[in-house]
């Protein structure tokens, strides 16, 4: 049998994560931390004394198990009372409110941890849950309906995402005068006369006939709860916006998470082409990945209208593919599908459902723009799931990640030597080498990255990452229009594209137009909210190098809020308050920039700093000089 040798049991799951925890993160990314790990030793000191026992805490989500229902929601009312009372002492916006949802279920007991569909109920409780607010399972209800001083309201049975069955939730009231309460809940007394059964068997029979020939659709197609444009963090685009949601790996093997992630990816970039949308960039959805959000929190954190998600299996040569999109403003869904295809047609598909996304949107293509939007790049799907692979790796942005993304590209050219995207992704890590202080030769690791991204380009002259790769490559050369022309290009190729946005941003302060610099990086940052910190180090240069010191401060404060441990945020504060007068604070970045790199001295800075003209090079290390940095 496939579950062998896995012990099963039945239990009382809690799930517990922060209501925006996003936002606080993006707004103070320090004090998030610190105060996160404050409360969780208080959760988890609730969940002991109640009997329970923490099984995960990742990221700001709390999983524990306890043998009773009972302890259960008692721990949960103890955390929710707990949390108020501490954040009474928090200003507004630095509050931190936790959802927790609750669920009596069966799962597997693999060496302490749990799995299976009785935690993912809980989680899909947890996003149901209001901030500061309990919601339990029909399951658990049963269990303490009568036996807790507390009310409850009768949410209805819930459609959650890859469930197959309805969940019966209940939200739990806990204001004395609601206890004893069951709001919401209708319940059938007495006998229903014949005439009323049998027409309620003719409904049944009329429903399930609907459901026998395609179900997905109506289960997904309830009502969400609608997002405010007025809570919206950024004012709505003034034209069709989207975010798309990392895809869920249905396929309970880990190592498949590259695929799925894959499919988001692929997505993402094909929509991001077309100029008449606007597409959030996959840095901001993928914050998301792993948690149950609702669609109304995430059309507000991004500020979009529109957001798809859906699930990925890979079985053997076959994969299963859910997909819906939703009008987050107007709280329901446009198109839902399931698609169930060899693995050798996953192109098609991928193909297939950003078509379904711009006819729901009714965005019409032009042939050229069409031929942008569906293209096969390789036609050996093994070379395909390396480059897959790679990438997964790259975006761990450490020295082992790179290393393997770098035998996942050459394993790809070796099974297809004119499939572009394993040049370009080996050109990067040549590049990734350098900064990473892990090449033997920085000049040849140059040499081999710019030959490698030309190597692509000469394979696909339609894909943008490729011609970021060489804006990046001229600006460490210091062949500045070359690096503007380059960036230009990419997001000629992909309007949507941040990190082009980003790449010309930063290309134009060096060739000393940092005015110019301003609107691409305020558009990278529009395109991709969940920013990381390089994008708000660059907009606060421009600034900086335009004299608008208060501005630049600013900016580059929210980086070293996303980035505390990064040296060159700390040099480039230093720098900016010696410029602005501000004596004493510059003193204080500087120690901290010489606490996190005591090998950082002006000679290695000035290396660093690729601008056109030398006297900007100056101006910035005479101001990091006067700061107290050694020479």
């Amino acid at each position: 049998m496939a579950n062998e040798g896995f012990k099963r049991k039945l239990t009382a799951i809690f799930s517990a994560d922060v209501a925006g925890y996003s936002r606080l993160m993006a707004e103070d990314e320090t004090y998030t931390v610190k105060t996160i790990a404050s409360y969780r030793e208080v959760i988890a000191s609730l969940i002991k004394q109640h009997r329970g026992r923490v099984v995960d805490s990742p990221g700001d989500n709390v999983l524990a198990e306890f043998s009773s229902v009972v302890d259960a929601v008692q721990c949960a009312v103890a955390v929710q009372q707990e949390i108020q009372t501490r954040n009474a002492e928090l200003p507004d916006n630095r509050r931190m409110e936790f959802r927790i949802g609750i669920n009596l279920g069966d799962v597997i007991d693999e060496k302490g941890r749990i799995y299976g569909d009785g935690v993912n109920i809980a989680a899909r409780l947890e996003a149901l849950a209001d901030p500061g607010g309990i919601c339990v399972s029909k399951t658990a209800f049963d269990q303490i309906e009568t036996k807790l001083p507390l009310g409850y309201e009768y949410l209805g049975e819930q459609s959650v995402k890859n469930i197959p069955k309805p969940v019966g939730a209940y939200r739990v009231l806990m204001k004395p005068e609601a206890v004893g309460k069951v709001i919401g809940e209708k319940r059938f007394l007495g006998k229903l006369s014949r005439k009323v059964a049998l027409v309620a068997i003719i409904v049944l029979v009329i429903v399930a006939g609907g459901l026998i020939g395609w179900n997905i659709y109506l289960q997904q197609s309830k009502k969400v709860e609608a997002a405010s444009i007025e809570k919206m963090a950024f004012p709505l685009p003034d034209k069709p916006s989207i975010a798309v949601l990392p895809f869920d790996n249905m396929s309970g093997d880990p190592e498949q998470e590259y695929f799925s992630d894959g499919m988001t990816e692929e997505i993402i970039t094909a929509l991001s082409k077309v100029p008449y949308l606007f597409v959030i960039a996959r840095n901001s959805t993928f914050s998301y990945k792993g948690k149950p959000v609702k669609i109304r929190q995430v059309a507000e954190d991004l500020g979009v209208r529109y957001v798809l998600e859906g699930s990925f299996r890979r079985d053997g040569d076959r994969v299963r593919v859910t997909a819906q999109l939703i009008d987050a403003i107007k709280g329901h869904h446009l198109w839902a599908n399931r698609y169930e295809r060899k693995l050798k047609d996953i192109f098609a598909l991928q193909d297939e459902i950003t078509k379904k996304i711009l006819w729901a949107l009714e965005v019409k293509l032009t042939k050229g723009e069409q031929a942008t939007t569906n293209r096969k790049v390789t036609e050996n799907l093994d070379a395909y799931l390396k480059a897959l692979q790679a990438i997964g790796y790259l975006y761990r942005m450490n020295i082992e990640g790179n290393l393997l993304a770098r035998q996942m590209a050459e394993e790809a050219i070796a099974l297809d030597a004119e499939y572009a995207r394993p040049y370009r992704i080996l050109a990067f890590t040549h590049v990734m080498d350098i900064l990473y202080g892990t090449s033997k030769s920085p000049k040849r690791s140059m040499e081999q990255a710019y030959e490698l991204a030309q190597k692509a380009i000469s394979l696909d002259d339609a894909d943008p990452c490729s011609y970021e790769t060489l804006s990046f490559i001229y600006l460490i050369k210091r062949q500045h229009d070359r690096a503007i022309a380059e960036a230009e290009r990419a997001i000629a190729l992909d309007p949507n594209g941040a990190d082009a946005h980003y790449r010309l941003g930063q290309d134009l302060i060096y060739a000393g137009r940092p005015k110019e610099a301003t609107a691409p990086l305020e558009k990278a940052i529009r395109i991709n909210p969940i920013a990381p910190a390089v994008y708000f180090l660059n907009l606060g240069r421009a600034y900086r190098d335009m004299g608008s010191y208060e501005e630049a401060i600013g900016e580059l404060k929210k980086a070293i809020n996303r980035a505390p441990n990064s040296s060159i945020c700390h040099f480039e504060l230093a720098a900016t308050y010696s410029l602005a007068g501000r004596s004493e604070e510059a003193r204080a970045e500087a120690a901290e920039d010489l606490k996190l790199n005591p090998k950082a001295s002006l000679l290695r800075a000035e290396k660093n700093l690729p601008y056109r003209n030398k006297a900007d090079t100056d101006r910035i290390i005479d101001a990091a000089r006067k700061a107290g940095l050694p020479e």
